[in-house]
């Protein structure tokens, strides 16, 4: 028998998943868009469409290899600071404009579930391309602080709401529309705010809506190449304020915001992020003179929500990619979907992510009202959401991986990117450590906040004894001093996030997948390892087909 050219026949190889409407085949996306009584299934659906295909699969990852690149001089050595974008970049951040990923809360005020048809956005492009979603997330948080500054408001509210883009590096004024950035960390302080030493002096008068020259050194600047930045600085008379720095100034001059470098980041590679110098740069105060903090603070409750979404989105997207890949890979003689082993730790990911999208989604729906339940939940929760759904992001991204094999460990697909992706959402906008603070900050300052939302939890927990008893214990350890308190801060609130969680699933999810997820996540076992369940607890058929059914 001739067997030359035999040893390079490719068998039982299978690409990532590609061509696929993202949200026709999401069950659960369209189950959370009805529930809240969304109207927007018709322009989701071209969305998912759009983002599914191999072309922008493509565009997603030409972005991250051709990274942004710094132009700080031109040829003559005159300060250009511009950044150059590989075209792929500029076709996300267009397809997320024309969806209006990143203000549609803004642009649809008076829909009763403008926020959670956002989040439907930011979690469908976010499974696919993340780095762009950065300057989408800080454009939307930015603009319920903009309203705020009726002049400011009157010149750029407009092109802040635009939903068509424009990639222009030019004056505020000569463009159809803008992003905003953030600048809040120092190299000295981190998440510690407090510790700025930016400066901001006052040109004539001082005080809300007045002008201002900053000086100092941002040790991350995100992302330099937005129109405009908030700015935490220092004033002399007022303390810590607020102000809205542009690239430009009227007069057609650069803003001396010098970058200095762009970070060489693990993953959020297509993203620019940066260290930048202020010297002498032009901005006005925004907020209340002194209360610089809370107002920053402000945009990055929106932000930390985008962080949530964001990660759900990592884990639906390496979730369905592991569904396919094991429904065709064979080893041992049966596909890897059929094997008893890899059915466990599939139904163990298909659980997670689904806990995931119920609590993020929940939590966007509460940013429509302010009644004292949707606070609470806003404020106790969006923190707490914050780390652990972004921590487990981390985990699980890597577990996905491995069910490739040494296909998955290899650079040059979706599941690679997806898994240095992970942690960025980790440590940006408070690390976890500040996210638990954070929580025990809002109980503390109000206690009937935490009340509220045991009682809206007991509406469901009380019907399961697990989750009965858990509650009960938790209300209990809530009640502590705040030393002991912040030392078991991640205990509680990792336990918190399972149990709501727990409850919503009871609530809003089919019986078999609620149950599963209460009997596996108060079982001894869990969190060692993924896949550590018992055959008592999932239906992992209708698990699976309910994950992804194509």
């Amino acid at each position: 028998m001739n067997t030359t050219g035999m040893t390079h026949q490719i068998s039982n190889q299978f690409d990532e998943l590609e061509n696929y409407n993202l949200f026709e085949t999401d069950t659960v996306l369209q189950e959370i868009l009805t529930r809240y009584g969304s109207q927007d299934q018709a322009r989701l659906t071209e969305m998912g469409k759009v983002i599914g295909s191999a072309e922008y699969y493509d565009y997603a990852d030409l972005a991250n290899r051709h990274t942004p690149i710094l132009h700080a001089f031109d040829a003559r050595g005159r300060r250009k600071d511009f950044i150059e974008f590989h075209p792929a970049w500029h076709k996300w951040m267009g397809l997320n404009r024309q969806f209006d990923t990143h203000a549609h809360p803004f642009n649809h005020p008076h829909s009763s579930s403008k926020w959670v048809e956002w989040a439907a956005r930011f979690y469908l492009a976010g499974q696919v391309e993340c780095g762009n979603l950065c300057p989408n997330s800080m454009t939307l948080g930015s603009i319920p602080l903009i309203q705020r500054e009726p002049e400011l408001w009157a010149k750029i509210g407009d092109k802040l709401l635009s939903t068509e883009y424009d990639e222009r590096d030019v004056p505020i004024s000569q463009k159809k529309s803008i992003w905003l950035g953030m600048g809040m960390t120092e190299k000295q302080g981190g998440s510690d705010v407090r510790a700025n030493e930016t400066i901001a002096v006052p040109v004539a008068a001082s005080g809300r809506g007045q002008a201002y020259l900053l000086t100092g050194h941002k040790w991350f600047f995100s992302a330099p190449m937005c129109d405009a930045h908030l700015v935490v600085a220092k004033t002399e008379q007022d303390g810590l304020a607020c102000f809205f720095v542009p690239r430009w100034l009227e007069d057609g001059n650069k803003n001396p915001i010098h970058v200095q470098r762009l970070k060489d980041k693990v993953g959020n590679r297509s993203n620019s992020s940066s260290e930048v110098e202020f010297k002498d740069a032009w901005g006005i105060m925004i907020g209340e003179a002194g209360r610089g903090i809370p107002t920053i603070i402000e945009m990055a409750n929106y932000t930390r929500l985008t962080c949530s979404v964001g990660s759900t989105a990592m884990l639906r997207q390496a979730l369905v990619q592991c569904i396919v890949y094991t429904r065709q890979r064979k080893a041992f003689g049966k596909h890897l979907a059929q094997q008893p082993l890899m059915q466990a730790v599939l139904a163990d990911l298909a659980l997670e992510t689904e806990a995931a999208m119920q609590l993020s989604f929940h939590l966007a729906h509460c940013y429509e009202a302010d009644d004292a339940l949707s606070v609470a939940w806003k404020r106790i929760m969006t923190p707490a959401s914050k780390f652990w759904v972004c921590k487990r992001a981390v985990e699980l991204t890597g577990e996905m991986m491995e069910v490739f094999g040494g296909n998955g460990y290899v650079d040059n697909g979706i599941m690679a990117r997806i898994f240095k992706e992970a942690p960025v959402n980790t440590i940006w906008e408070g690390s976890g450590n500040v996210m638990c603070l954070d929580v025990l900050r809002a109980i503390s300052r109000d206690v009937e906040s935490i009340e509220i939302l045991f009682q809206d939890l007991a509406s469901t927990a009380m019907q399961d004894e697990k989750l009965k008893q858990e509650l009960q214990s938790l209300f209990k350890l809530f009640q502590q001093a705040p030393e002991g308190l912040q030392f078991m801060g991640r205990s509680l609130v990792s336990r918190l996030v399972i149990l709501a969680q727990a409850d919503l699933l009871k609530r809003h999810a089919p019986d078999y997948v609620a149950d599963g997820f209460i009997q596996s996540r108060y079982s001894p076992f869990h969190g060692r390892v993924v896949g550590m369940l018992e055959m008592k607890q999932p239906d992992v058929e209708r698990l699976l087909h309910r994950a992804f059914a194509v």
